[in-house]
């Protein structure tokens, strides 16, 4: 499997140590052999190698350097390739897109996508922008020309909330998802249940590296509104746009609200929930007053949680990370793990 990255930050070095330090059990276990042959990052420049990037000193040159123009010369490497043409024209048969994330317009990423399946090459993302914006139109381009589109990472990171209803749960209808799928809002807000001010609280989440220095993408829903979009979407099989997602952050919530819930063992919680409606789904993300042994009441700090309202298994919680560069790193993993096995089958 070679492999082109296509941004290449925190998470896109964490899978290649990932892909470095466990290479022999993913030979044994899923006879996956991976080669490096590519990387392209608007600020981090670019190095290709046909032959197979050297990992090692992949990741020391960034971590030296912080651009691949340092990468040593071995007299095969190419340099100053953009993505399109690192997408376009290296010997890569799958591309690791992990570029910023625009979920207003979905670009650089969906041009990204699209360049992939046009030249017949897979894609494993954590972008969220092309599968809120782009899912059906990018669904039937992959399909079209027989590649593999992956994108576990873009609900709940390295927690397998995609991949679960079409495994694990399979031959449910799923009536109904909610979730906490905002980790920054939900450490909030249990940090205001022990007494901090939403402001404290905030600013205790952006030391912790949970919040950015601008929150708003998660104060204020949208990033939870953009996750609800991508479920409706993918797992209960519904054109959900961001703007038929009624949303509302917990700006509003103040300390004193937090406190009259727990003394009517109550709890606030930021909710994601889709319902299916006849033939549509409704969606919407807004703070929720749930009992206190309500399951999503329980989960506290960054930690996200989904249930699954299924016909036959009844609810089901998914709970786990929802952030993290290891976990994020991993859920392309577990792509990567997938495309090896349908890649297998058809060997065979």
């Amino acid at each position: 499997m070679k492999i082109a990255f296509i941004g290449f930050g925190g998470v896109g070095q964490a899978l290649v140590k990932l892909l470095r330090d466990r290479r022999q059990s993913l030979h044994d276990k899923y006879d996956m052999d991976t080669t490096v042959v590519a990387v392209s990052d608007v600020m981090k420049g670019s190095v290709y190698d046909p032959n197979g990037l050297d990992e090692d000193l992949l990741l020391e040159t960034i971590a030296e350097h912080n651009h691949l123009d340092h990468y040593p010369d071995n007299g095969t490497a190419i340099k100053g390739w953009d993505s399109l043409k690192t997408i376009k024209d290296s010997n890569a048969d799958m591309i690791i897109e992990v570029t910023f994330t625009n979920v207003q317009t979905g670009q650089p990423a969906i041009d990204h996508c699209k360049a992939a399946f046009e030249n017949n090459k897979s894609v494993v993302t954590t972008n969220k922008g092309p599968v809120a914006i782009a899912y059906q139109e990018l669904s039937k381009l992959a399909k079209e020309h027989g590649v593999y589109w992956g994108f576990e990472g873009t609900v709940m990171s390295g927690t397998p909330a995609l991949r679960l209803p079409f495994t694990t749960l399979a031959g449910n209808e799923i009536s109904e998802i909610k979730g906490i799928l905002n980790g920054t809002t939900n450490f909030m807000l249990t940090e205001m249940e022990k007494g901090l001010s939403y402001q404290d609280a905030l600013t205790l989440a952006q030391s912790k590296g949970y919040a950015e220095a601008d929150p708003t993408s998660d104060v204020e829903g949208y990033d939870a509104r953009y996750k609800a979009v991508i479920l409706s979407n993918v797992v209960m099989d519904s054109p959900v746009r961001a703007e038929d997602v009624t949303c509302e952050g917990i700006t509003s919530l103040t300390l004193e609200d937090l406190n009259n819930a727990i003394e009517n063992n109550q709890r606030w919680r930021l909710v994601a929930r889709m319902t299916r409606e006849g033939e549509s789904v409704k969606a919407s993300v807004k703070p929720e007053l749930l009992h206190k042994d309500d399951p999503l009441a329980t989960i506290s700090g960054a930690t996200n949680a989904i249930v699954y309202e299924c016909d036959l298994a009844g609810p089901i919680m998914l709970t786990g990370a929802g952030a993290g560069l290891i976990e994020t790193g991993y859920s392309l993993l577990i792509d990567l793990i997938h495309y090896q096995k349908e890649r297998v089958l058809m060997k065979q």
